[in-house]
C-alpha cells in the first residue's frame, strides 16, 4: 500500500521519450528517465493531491507543480505516481481513514513510519528509484529508519516549499533514496530556487556529489547515544555504536557527548499542534468530525493555544538553535540514533504497551533538528536479530548539507547494508 496513484501511461510516455533524447544525445540531465513518485501532499499538475484525508475532493483543475515537484520534472525524470502519507502528514506513521496503512519492505506486518512512509516503501521496495518526501518533524528520517533506506531533511530553505506548509518553517522537503550518493545526487536536483517560497536559499552553485568521497579522517564528530534523555532499545544502541566506531576507525576525531539540551518536545507540541489546527481552517464547520480522531485531539489542543504560550514556544525553539550554533563550533557533526526503536506493528499508532500512543513520545532524535533548522541525514546501520533495519542520524550545523551526506557516504562505503535485500523482495524471489 505504497502508492495512491499510479499513472501507468504517462510515465511510459515520460520514459519513452527520455529514452529519445538519450538516442539523441540531448538528455534534459544527467538524471533523465529515473523514475520518481511523489508524496501525496505535494502539488503534482495533473495529478490530485489529496494529502490522505477524506475532505479532499479529487476533482479539481490540479494545475501547478510544487517547486520540488517542477525540479524533477525539468530534469526529465519520470513521474510515476503519489505515495501514501498520513491525513495531512500529522504523524510518525503512515496510515489514513482514505487510504488505510502502508506496510514495510522488511516485512507487511510492520509499519514504514511516516509520514513519508509510502516514499520510503516504494523506493525500499525499488518501485522507483528515489522520490520527494516531506519531514517537519522526522517524516523522511523516521520511515528511511525503519525501511533500511536514506533520506535527508536539507537546510531549511534549501529546497523550495510551496504552498507553505500549515506548519510553518518546521517543514522541509528533500530526498528519499536507497544509497547517500544519490541522496546528493537528488538534491542537486531538488534545490533551486522558487520564487513562490519566500524563504526559498539561492540556487547552490556547486554539485553535494563534489567532495563526497572525501572521508571524515580530522573530523570532530560529537556522539550522543540517547541526547542525556532517551532510552533506546538495546539492539538499536549497539548497532549505533559499531556505526560510530566505524567512523572512528575512518580517521574522524569522535567524542562521546551530549548537546545539552532537554527534550524541547512540550515547545513543539505548541508549534505542532497550532499548525494542526490551521490545516482545517478551509474544509467548513464539520471538518473536524470528519478525520482521524487522533488528528482531531490534536487539533483541539491547537486551538486552545494563546499567543503568549506560542510565543514561549517560539523562545524554546531559537534558544535551541542558539545552543546547536554553540556545539558546532566545537564539532563539526552530531551522531545519533535516528530512532530509539526499530519498526512495530502496522496499523498502530505506537509500539504494543509503550506508555503514550503521541507520535513524539517515539521520535524523540528527529523533531528538535526540524526546530533548528539544520541538516540531518539518515543512514541504515544494521538488521536487528528479527531483521528490522536501524538507522544512524548525522546531524549538522545549518548550511552543512554537503558535510552531512560526506559524512554518510564514508559510512555508507564501510558498510555491507547494500548486501542485505528486504524480506519481501528475498519472498517474492523464492516464490
Amino acid at each position: 500500500n505504497a502508492f495512491v496513484l499510479l499513472d501507468r501511461d504517462g510515465a511510459l510516455e515520460t520514459a519513452r521519450a527520455s529514452e529519445q533524447r538519450w538516442r539523441d544525445g540531448s538528455p534534459l540531465s544527467r538524471w533523465d528517465g529515473v523514475p520518481t513518485p511523489v508524496k501525496d501532499i505535494l502539488l503534482t499538475k495533473g495529478w490530485p493531491t489529496l494529502r490522505g484525508s477524506t475532505l479532499i475532493d479529487e476533482a479539481g483543475e490540479w494545475s501547478e507543480d510544487t517547486p520540488s515537484v517542477a525540479r524533477v520534472r525539468e530534469a526529465g525524470c519520470v513521474l510515476i505516481g503519489k505515495t501514501t502519507t498520513p491525513e495531512f502528514a500529522w504523524k510518525g506513521v503512515t496510515d489514513s481513514i482514505r487510504h488505510g496503512a502502508t506496510g514495510n519492505p522488511w516485512g507487511a506486518d510492520l509499519t514504514a513510519g511516516g509520514s513519508s512512509g509510502g516514499s520510503a516503501t516504494a523506493v525500499g521496495l525499488g518501485m522507483g528509484t528515489w522520490s520527494i518526501g516531506t519531514d517537519g518533524g522526522g517524516s523522511v528520517r523516521i520511515p528511511a529508519s525503519f525501511t533500511g533506506t536514506v533520506a535527508l531533511k536539507p537546510t531549511y530553505g534549501l529546497v523550495p516549499h510551496y504552498p507553505a506548509s500549515p506548519f510553518g518553517t518546521l517543514a522541509h522537503a528533500g530526498p528519499m533514496t536507497r544509497s547517500v550518493t544519490d541522496a546528493a545526487a537528488m538534491l542537486d536536483v531538488l534545490v533551486g530556487f522558487d520564487a513562490r517560497d519566500w524563504s526559498a536559499m539561492p540556487t547552490p552553485t556547486t554539485s553535494f556529489l563534489d567532495g563526497l568521497e572525501d572521508g571524515v579522517s580530522g573530523l570532530r564528530v560529537g556522539f550522543s547515544a540517547d541526547l542525556g534523555y532517551v532510552r533506546n532499545d538495546p539492539e538499536v544502541e549497539r548497532l549505533v555504536r559499531d556505526a560510530v566506531s566505524v567512523l572512528a576507525d575512518a580517521g574522524a576525531r569522535v567524542e562521546e557527548v551530549d548537546p545539552g539540551f532537554t527534550d524541547p518536545v512540550d515547545a513543539f507540541h505548541v508549534l505542532w499542534f497550532t499548525g494542526a489546527a490551521k490545516v482545517l481552517e478551509h474544509y467548513g464547520d464539520d471538518a473536524l468530525a470528519r478525520i482521524d480522531p487522533k488528528l482531531r485531539w490534536c487539533v483541539e489542543q491547537g486551538r486552545s493555544v494563546s499567543a503568549s504560550q506560542y510565543l514561549d514556544a517560539v523562545a524554546v525553539r531559537m534558544a535551541l538553535g542558539q545552543q546547536m550554533g554553540r556545539f558546532h563550533e566545537r564539532y563539526d557533526v552530531l551522531l545519533t540514533p535516528t530512532m530509539p526503536i526499530p519498526a512495530f506493528e502496522v496499523g498502530r499508532p505506537s509500539p504494543q504497551g509503550w506508555p503514550s500512543d503521541l507520535w513524539t513520545s517515539w521520535t524523540p532524535y528527529t523533531y528538535p533538528f526540524n526546530m533548528t533548522q539544520q541538516p540531518a541525514l539518515s543512514v541504515p546501520c544494521g538488521l536487528t536479530s528479527d531483521a528490522r533495519p536501524v538507522g544512524l542520524q548525522v546531524v549538522g550545523r545549518r548550511h552543512a548539507d554537503a558535510l552531512v551526506l560526506r559524512v554518510g557516504r564514508a559510512y555508507e562505503q564501510r558498510s555491507d547494508w547494500s548486501s542485505h535485500v528486504p524480506t519481501l523482495i528475498r519472498a517474492a524471489e523464492g516464490a
